[in-house]
């Protein structure tokens, strides 16, 4: 399974499930997109640290979307994205989701139930 986080651009995983990614799954440190060793970044960051607006995150997350899809044979454990350091509502976020379709492959982490 692919552990799902959110990261920033500049690719520094120093806290939170990203920290997390970095330890235990193989994020790379200076890769804040895509995917790395057994997870996958999707911005909500920017370089300077500052939160990403929504408009910019879902770009992000139609990609992620696609890559899912590509790799249906795979399943990705989505953790809360921008719901920690980067502020934004769980259920914007989820609403990204599913303007993009959520493949059938992306599972929600039992982190989300702690935003509702």
């Amino acid at each position: 399974m692919i552990f799902v986080f959110g990261s920033n651009l500049r690719g520094y995983h120093g806290a939170g499930a990203a920290a997390h990614a970095m330890e235990f799954e193989g994020a790379k440190d200076g890769c804040g997109h895509g995917r790395s060793g057994n997870s996958y970044a999707i911005p909500t960051k920017d370089k300077k640290l500052q939160p990403l607006s929504l408009k910019d995150i879902s770009g992000y997350v139609s990609i992620f979307c696609y890559y899912a899809r590509e790799h249906s044979q795979t399943p990705f454990l989505m953790t809360p994205i921008g719901c920690g350091y980067a502020g934004h509502n769980p259920e914007d976020i989820l609403s990204l989701f599913k303007q993009h379709n959520l493949p059938n492959n992306v599972f929600l982490s039992n982190t989300w139930k702690d935003h509702f």
